[in-house]
C-alpha cells in the first residue's frame, strides 16, 4: 500500500487536539476500544501524536547520519513513555515496518550502497549461497545450529537461501517453516505473526487454493478511467508487439441504451492508454454498460460471446478490440510468497 504520512499524521491529531480538545468526551478509532472520560481521551490523542512525530523525525535523523532502513529499524525501540500504553505498542503493525515506511517515504527503496543497487534475484542468489556454504547439507548444519540457539533470524535467512534454490528440499522447508513458527509464536505484533505463520503453513502444506485476485466489491465502486487502468496493467506486452489500436467505448449504465460516458482506448507501443472522450479516429466503436467492462476487469466474461450475445455492439473492425482484449494477463491471489 501506498505509505502513508506520518508527520501529516502527527499535525492532524494536534490540530484536532487544538480544535475539539477542550470538549472532548468520547474517542472511537479503527484499531484500538473507544476511550472515555475527557483526560484519558486528551491523554491518548497526545501520545498517539507524540509517537508518530517521534518515529517520523527520528527515523530521519538516524538517516541524515547515512543509516539504513534496516539500521535504523534495528537501533530505535520504543522509550517507556510509549512501551508503556497498549495503543502505542507494536499489536499491530510495528516499529521496525514503520521506521522502514518513512525512509521509503523521503528517500525510495535504495538505501545507497551500490551492493543493493543491481541485486541478484533470490533463485540465483540462493543457488550461489548454498554453494558457497558447501553444499545443501553443509548450509543446514548451520542452520540447525543457529535454531538450536536459539537465532531464528538468522536461520531464516539462511535457509531462505535453500528453499529458493531447491524449493523441493524437504529439510529445508521444515527447518524456514519451525523457524517462522518461533519467530510468530515470540511476536507481539499480528502483522508479524501473520506473516511468519503464513510462511510456515505455505512450506509445510503448499499455498492457499487460488482464486482471481479482482474483487467485484472494489470494481463497483471504481471510476470507468480507474477501471481501464487496471486493465492497461494487465496488458501482455510481449505479446503484442507491433500493433497499434484505436477504440472508442461509449458506456451505457444499469442496462439503459443512453451513452452515459464516452472513452477512447489506444493501443501503441506495447501500452494502453485511455482518455475521457472520441479521440482520433477509431478502428472500432464500441458500445457497452459499464457492467460488462467491470466483468472484464474481473476476468469473468467471454468478450466475444458478449459480442455475439448483443451486449456488447460493435462497429468497425472488431479484431481490433480483439487485440486488445485477447492479450490481456490474469491474476490470481495466493501466490508464493517463502518460494520462487
Amino acid at each position: 500500500a501506498q505509505v502513508r504520512d506520518a508527520l501529516a499524521w502527527s499535525r492532524y491529531i494536534d490540530e484536532a487536539m487544538e480544535l475539539f480538545g477542550d470538549r472532548v468526551e468520547v474517542s472511537f478509532a479503527s484499531h484500538h476500544w473507544p476511550r472515555w472520560g475527557h483526560d484519558d481521551v486528551v491523554g491518548y490523542l497526545r501520545l498517539q501524536r507524540d509517537l508518530y512525530r517521534w518515529m517520523h523525525d527520528q527515523t530521519m535523523r538516524f538517516a541524515n547520519h547515512g543509516e539504513t532502513p534496516l539500521e535504523i529499524a534495528e537501533a530505535l525501540r520504543l522509550p517507556p513513555e510509549f512501551a508503556a500504553e497498549s495503543h502505542t505498542t507494536g499489536y499491530y503493525g510495528h516499529l521496525a515496518h514503520n521506521v522502514k515506511a518513512v525512509y521509503q517515504r523521503y528517500l525510495s527503496w535504495y538505501d545507497g550502497n551500490p551492493a543493493n543497487l543491481w541485486r541478484l534475484p533470490p533463485a540465483e542468489v540462493g543457488r550461489r549461497y548454498v554453494e558457497l556454504a558447501g553444499g545443501p547439507d553443509a548450509l543446514l548444519v548451520s542452520a540447525r545450529t543457529a535454531f538450536d540457539a536459539g537465532d531464528y533470524r538468522w536461520v531464516v535467512e539462511l535457509v531462505n537461501h535453500l528453499v529458493f534454490s531447491d524449493p523441493g528440499n524437504t529439510a529445508a522447508r521444515d527447518l524456514q517453516a519451525a523457524a517462522f513458527e518461533q519467530l510468530g509464536y515470540q511476536s507481539e505484533s499480528a502483522t508479524f505473526r501473520n506473516a511468519f505463520l503464513t510462511g510456515a503453513h505455505e512450506l509445510r502444506h503448499g499455498t492457499m487454493p487460488r482464486r482471481d485476485a479482482m474483487r467485484r466489491g472494489y470494481l463497483n465502486a471504481m471510476t470507468i478511467g480507474q477501471l481501464l487502468d487496471a486493465t492497461a496493467v494487465r496488458l501482455r506486452a510481449e505479446d503484442v508487439g507491433g500493433l497499434a489500436r484505436v477504440v472508442h467505448l461509449r458506456f451505457g449504465s444499469g442496462g439503459h441504451t443512453a451513452v452515459v460516458e464516452d472513452w477512447t482506448l489506444e493501443l501503441s507501443n506495447r501500452s494502453l492508454h485511455s482518455r475521457p472522450g472520441l479521440g482520433g479516429t477509431a478502428d472500432v466503436v464500441v458500445s457497452l454498460d459499464r457492467s460488462i467492462l467491470e466483468r472484464v476487469a474481473a476476468n469473468d466474461v467471454d468478450v466475444r460471446a458478449a459480442v455475439s450475445a448483443g451486449e456488447v455492439v460493435v462497429i468497425g473492425d472488431a479484431q481490433a478490440l480483439y487485440d486488445i482484449v485477447d492479450n490481456l494477463d490474469t491474476f490470481r491471489s495466493g501466490f508464493p510468497i517463502v518460494e520462487p
